[in-house]
């Protein structure tokens, strides 16, 4: 247990960033879960919504620090790719 007061405000703020940064990636996940569904159901038009839709929020995450910026980059590649493969 934190015994100074800075080591106590330390525990509120590493509590609060947690707290944060949970709900960001559970928002990410969300997104890339719609996505996923979408590209399953074979639909071109609505995956693409989706995608447009998600990938300012996986960037967010990125620029945030929940996610490394390379990460977020070759998820959306992915995406993209598999939702252009639905076209051909």
């Amino acid at each position: 247990m934190a015994n100074t007061p800075s080591a106590k405000k330390a525990a509120r703020k590493i509590a609060a960033r947690t707290a944060t940064n949970k709900a960001r990636r559970s928002r990410v996940r969300t997104y890339l879960r719609k996505v996923e569904e979408a590209i399953a159901s074979g639909d071109q038009s609505a995956a693409q919504v989706a995608l447009q839709a998600a990938q300012p929020e996986i960037m967010r995450a990125a620029s945030k620090g929940v996610m490394h910026a390379n990460t977020a980059a070759r998820k959306v590649s992915r995406l993209n790719v598999r939702i252009k493969a639905l076209g051909a």
